[in-house]
């Protein structure tokens, strides 16, 4: 028995990478996971996995960025289950690339992910906690919003707007119901690399992953730690990174 057993955990981004290892770590430690991403077939298949374990485990199409979406994940979790102990906010696409490219199709695709997606997840989970009397906000941000660089400026701005937002939100909500977490993961090994579209950002990030980048297990385990500190115990910032980053 964990400090996680029992919790109900919906987690977005769930099909791969940060969001795969997590739902994996917090089903073998006990929780019960609803999954939720756009790939369904990967999430079905990581689903049955987690039960061939003994996890329990669902899951629900989600795209962060409708919030309907969003709505029915908090939803099939309070369904099927009665609560909803945490939303993991980790779904996110990296459309980085010189300011220069004047790539507006893809600033709007990381507002409408990174920031929007966010903000629907809180629309949905916050009146549950709020009627429950507990819940917990995970989201991933990145420690690009903390170390500003060359081609990521649009996309360390979407992920500093969620930083801002979830310290907003922390201030209002002082009165114990609510714990928010911001986990900033460095170069992680995961598929973010494939949504950018500047070839030549795309294969230095990916030269870069190859190089030093850590496992996604090792943001699960944070993640996790986070989530079995006592209700009245908030981790509210994370930085998670290679030794070697820069």
């Amino acid at each position: 028995m964990t400090a996680i057993s029992g919790k109900v955990v919906a987690i977005t981004g769930a099909s791969s990478g940060i969001g795969e290892a997590t739902a994996r770590l917090l089903a073998e430690r006990g929780a019960v996971v609803v999954l939720g991403a756009r790939r369904t077939q990967r999430l079905d298949e990581l689903a049955e996995n987690i039960r061939d374990r003994g996890g329990r485990a669902i899951t629900c199409a989600t795209d962060v960025a409708r919030r309907e979406d969003l709505e029915g994940l908090v939803g099939r979790a309070v369904a099927e289950f009665g609560r909803l102990d945490v939303l993991v906010s980790n779904a996110g696409i990296s459309k980085i690339g010189p300011v220069a490219d004047l790539d507006v199709d893809g600033w709007s695709a990381m507002i409408d992910v990174n920031l929007r997606g966010v903000l629907h997840g809180i629309a949905a989970a916050l009146p549950v906690f709020r009627r429950q009397g507990h819940g917990h906000l995970v989201t991933t941000v990145s420690t690009s919003g903390l170390k500003i660089v060359p081609t990521q400026a649009v996309y360390a701005a979407t992920k500093n707007a969620v930083r801002t937002l979830l310290e907003g939100l922390r201030q209002e909500s002082t009165d114990g119901v609510l714990r928010t977490t911001a986990v900033s993961p460095g170069f992680v090994r995961t598929e973010l690399a494939d949504s950018i579209d500047n070839a030549q950002v795309r294969e230095q990030i990916r030269h870069t992953m190859d190089e030093f980048a850590i496992a996604p297990e090792a943001v699960a385990r944070a993640i996790a730690f986070a989530i079995e500190q006592p209700h009245d115990v908030e981790i509210g910032d994370i930085t998670i990174r290679p030794t070697v980053q820069g």
